[in-house]
């Protein structure tokens, strides 16, 4: 299974490279994977039958208990068969029936198949989660296509939409369910069912994600949408495939929990609704594909309420019902595909005379429509008759409501053999006052694979023995009270036989007087459809959000802190204060100091931060900033951190750089501030209350600290394992490698982010050919500082290679010389300008960080080619003639990847930051009349006056011809 799984996974990804050379040719090899797949489910098929069930598991985590369970059990064989088998003839009707994007639209129907045998042979509640919200993004492109037309895009975002929110809704589900029985296999958690008050909120909660899979009313409003997907996509996904999905679940927990009270009542009463409802919207349609959507909606319905109901001869009957609806669903899919295909049209209105010239194609499609009316001797008959009788001789099941179940069912079928006829007379009768279409052509590929599954509804009826070797043994898990039920096309003249002729007898004559039905039901008041529900209630929830973002996101930095420090306050002061009361905090008092150095330092950081305060100007509010950080990094080093005091001071060194940079494309001055007194009095409240608050979080945390720290002694004890001196950079690069590989990818993923916003972009020779690199003009550079950058440059960038080397046994290591090289690259910045050659030269910002970024992926996955755990390390040692002896620990390789992520990062943010005021850089920025360089703000565009102190903006106006004007 697991190899199956795969191999649909891979012949996914490869599919759209193959359309280059094969063409329409690649549908044939996107068959081969589901073909095989029905081969194997066939061989495997008596075993299982037998209750011999497969087993298949992938350790994927040990140490977080995390496998991938699969089971291939009687129901799983069922639907596994289904998938693949009805799959691989979609896949072959598709290569004649495609037009074009044959690579995408093969590899998603591939990736759905594999996705949807990964979810029915699934034994842990997590995966079967996993692959099902796989079929809902897969099935989410494949509506969508290349979202060509706005219809498109509103059903593929409505599908999506609505089986995502009940997929949520069903992993809550599954969540309490696995916490309640401590266990999220499946296997397990069905065979010992836990009990209790969770259990009933997360049996509703699984039942909403099978309802909402299903298109079960009122959630299915997104099926009829979505049938503007293409003919092969419905015919798999929403009559063999997706919509079984919700069906097996509700299959899956019904022998274990139908007891559950508010079980039976939701499929029963949902299952019912949806099952009239749906068929009697089906006669209200005129295309041909909606025709079947409504009429899919109805046929689940039914499935939901055999497959929930808990007992033997209902679960027959459902997994028989499950087979047939595969078969002939699909086919008369295809054979709406076929029509429009050969006349272009699927308006009943527009078809007239088809069926006389397409005498095959009418031959199936009557077939398959007569299964789903319930004609013998077809597979449709036998299950229907199973259906009544499960309600009938309800099993020993007590309870008043199986007559009125009987009765939905009756009225269904009734229905459903009456929109049965009108699909077959709509599609191909002669219309008088209808023009005759004209589709003389033969399509063998198209008509192939829709006799083949109008071939299934009669075998599988003529050769019920083998519907019933294949859904008896399911069946047989639920309980059953009485006389156990068999299938037949014959077992005699009976009540339920009765049903099943007056069905038919009443369905063809409720479609003789439709017509007369439809013109008093137009009498009748419109009523919202569920479409038009769905869209109200998303325009409501998008002003709804609206009206929450205008007053939540005001634009207001300080109405964000003030907001972010409140909640900072309350909510872990508040668990303080909690635990105060009860006696639960430890809090000793510290010494105000262990040296006398200490107080110039502290005094330093005190100093700049009442300062900062009342700043008034931009670049004075920075360099205080600045010197508090420097200050908190002299206090590191004297705590005995050196590591964390580097760190520090080359961090607020580089952001200084930055932030620098950025302020010289605003003001010099702050600006007024025009707050009211009590604005002032809160914030100042607020400030005391955050930092007498993190003040005495930091003494309690300090106080809760155990000196004889086990994990401490255990790292120090073994740094010498990693080949290191530091114990600090063991951490960093072995001891917590996994931590840091992520803090690098999101350090890369914000700098990329930041840089977009800052309009980055690479401005070379190489972005425009013919056009040089521009770099600063003469008046602006110092000849002073690029002898002394010239000098120092090279000297900065060995020192930083010296701390990556160095780092495992001194202070340094890959983030601290990342930094230092960052710095390097500040210093080319401040002589030259971005777009000059000096600062970067070849290398590109991104592409440096990327592959820092790919280096240490890289080495973290190497030892797994040689049988070790990933992000381990090992040290060697060698003696060499000339440098003597040398250790070598291979997390080097690792720290150098960090290297270059901090660099790249680095060299990034510095080249982003202040492009408004480069010739040239910047995204909305060019050169301005009046000598100035221009800016933009707020959609206008401004020049700045270099000869002022103050940066001084005028406007510049657009006029209608594109001119402009300086005032």
């Amino acid at each position: 299974m697991l190899v199956l799984i795969a191999a649909h996974a891979v012949l996914a990804a490869v599919l759209p490279f193959l359309e280059r050379w094969y063409g329409r040719g690649v549908w044939a090899v996107a068959a081969a994977v589901p073909a095989a797949t029905f081969l194997w489910a066939v061989v495997h098929a008596p075993a299982v039958l037998d209750d011999r069930v497969v087993h298949e598991q992938l350790t994927w985590a040990p140490a977080l208990e995390l496998t991938v369970d699969l089971r291939l059990d009687a129901l799983a064989l069922l639907l596994v068969g289904i998938v693949s088998g009805v799959g691989a003839l979609v896949m072959i009707y598709s290569g004649r029936y495609t037009s074009e994007g044959h690579g995408r639209e093969s590899a998603l129907l591939v990736a759905f198949a594999g996705a949807m045998v990964g979810l029915v042979t699934a034994d842990n509640l997590l995966v079967l989660y996993v692959f099902w919200e796989l079929t809902t993004i897969v099935s989410f492109l494949l509506i969508a296509g290349r979202g060509r037309t706005t219809e498109h895009r509103r059903a593929a975002e409505q599908a999506l939409i609505t089986t995502a929110a009940g997929g949520l809704a069903m992993l809550l589900g599954f969540v309490l369910l696995g916490e309640t029985a401590g266990t999220y296999r499946l296997s397990e958690l069905l065979a010992d069912p836990p009990g209790g008050g969770y259990v009933t909120i997360a049996v509703v909660l699984v039942l909403l994600g099978a309802f909402t899979k299903a298109a079960q009313m009122p959630l299915h409003a997104w099926l009829p949408a979505a049938m503007v997907a293409p003919t092969p996509v419905s015919a798999f996904l929403h009559a063999a495939a997706m919509v079984k999905a919700g069906v097996y679940l509700v299959a899956r927990f019904a022998p274990s929990f139908a007891a559950v009270p508010p079980w039976q009542a939701l499929v029963l009463v949902v299952g019912s609704v949806s099952l009239i409802v749906g068929a009697w919207q089906a006669l209200r349609e005129h295309d041909l594909k909606r025709v079947l959507a409504y009429g899919t909606i109805s046929e689940l319905g039914l499935l939901i309420i055999l497959l929930g109901h808990g007992s033997r001869t209902a679960a027959l009957a459902g997994a028989t019902i499950l087979l047939a609806h595969a078969t002939f669903k699909s086919a008369l899919f295809l054979v709406t595909g076929t029509i429009e295909k050969l006349t272009g049209t699927r308006d009943m209105r527009r078809l007239s005379g088809l069926g006389r010239r397409q005498p095959w194609l009418v031959a199936v499609a009557v077939i398959s429509a007569a299964s789903m009316s319930g004609v013998p001797p077809l597979v449709g008959f036998v299950g229907h008759e199973a259906a009544f009788e499960a309600f009938l001789h309800p099993d020993g099941f007590d309870g008043a409501y199986h007559g009125w179940v009987l009765a939905a069912l009756f009225l269904g079928s009734v229905l459903t053999v009456a929109y049965s006829v009108r699909y077959l007379w709509g599609a191909f009768a002669d219309r008088p006052g209808v023009e005759q279409v004209r589709a003389d052509g033969r399509e063998p590929w198209l008509l192939g694979p829709i006799t083949v599954l109008a071939a299934g509804s009669v075998t599988l009826g003529v050769g019920y023995p083998l519907t019933e070797a294949l859904t008896e043994p399911y069946a047989d898990t639920l309980r059953s009270g009485g006389e156990t039920y068999h299938l037949a096309l014959w077992h005699g003249f009976t009540f339920v036989l009765a049903l099943s002729v007056a069905a038919l007898a009443l369905g063809v004559l409720f479609f003789r007087i439709n017509r007369l039905v439809r013109r008093q039901r137009l009498r009748l008041p419109d009523v919202p459809t569920a479409q038009e529900v769905y869209w109200r209630g998303m325009d409501s929830l998008m002003a709804g959000a609206v009206r929450l973002t205008r007053r939540t996101q005001v634009g207001s930095l300080p109405v964000y802190l003030t907001v972010l420090l409140a909640t900072f306050v309350v909510l872990p002061g508040g668990a303080v204060l909690w635990a105060a009361t009860r006696g639960e905090v430890p809090l000793s008092r510290p010494p105000l100091w262990d040296t006398t150095i200490e107080l110039p330092l502290g005094a330093i950081v005190l100093t700049g931060a009442a300062a900062l305060v009342g700043a008034r100007h931009r670049l004075t509010a920075v360099l205080l900033a600045g010197a508090v950080g420097y200050g908190v990094a002299g206090l590191f080093l004297l705590h005995g951190a050196p590591d964390l005091a580097l760190a520090q001071f080359l961090i607020e060194t580089l952001t200084l750089i930055v932030i620098v940079l950025v302020l010289r494309g605003l003001p010099a001055d702050l600006g007024p501030r025009h707050t009211s007194p009590r604005t002032v009095a809160l914030r100042a409240a607020l400030a005391c209350t955050a930092g007498a608050f993190v003040g005495l979080l930091s003494l309690v945390i300090s106080s809760a600290r155990n000196d004889s720290s086990p994990v401490a002694e255990e790292m120090i004890r073994r740094v010498k394992e990693t080949g290191s001196h530091n114990v600090v950079n063991a951490i960093i690069v072995d001891f917590r490698a996994g931590d840091t590989f992520g803090e690098i990818s999101v350090l890369m993923v914000a700098a990329i982010g930041a840089a977009a916003l800052l309009g980055y972009h690479r401005a070379t020779s190489r972005d425009e050919p013919g056009r040089p690199a521009v770099a600063l003009p003469e008046h602006k550079r110092s000849l002073m500082l690029e002898i002394v950058v010239r000098l120092l440059f090279p000297c900065v960038l060995v020192l930083s290679v010296y701390l990556l080397f160095s780092g495992h046994l001194r202070p340094g290591g890959g983030f601290a010389g990342g930094l230092v090289a960052a710095l390097a690259f500040a210093l080319r910045y401040l002589m030259g300008g971005r777009d000059d050659r000096s600062f970067a030269g070849p290398l590109d910002a991104r592409v440096v960080a990327g592959s820092g970024l790919a280096l240490a992926g890289a080495a973290g996955l190497a030892p797994l080619l040689f049988g070790r755990a990933p992000l381990s390390s090992v040290v060697a040692d060698w003696q060499l003639p000339v440098f003597g002896h040398v250790e070598f620990a291979t997390s080097l390789a690792f720290d150098v990847g960090v290297y270059l992520v901090v660099a790249g990062v680095g060299m990034l943010l510095i080249s982003a930051a202040g492009p408004a005021q480069e010739p040239g850089g910047g995204r909305g920025v060019g050169d301005a009349p009046g000598g100035g360089d221009a800016v933009e703000r707020d959609g206008r565009r401004y020049n700045r006056h270099e000869d002022d102190r103050a940066p001084r903006l005028s406007v510049v106006r657009r006029g209608r011809t594109g001119g402009r004007s300086g005032r």
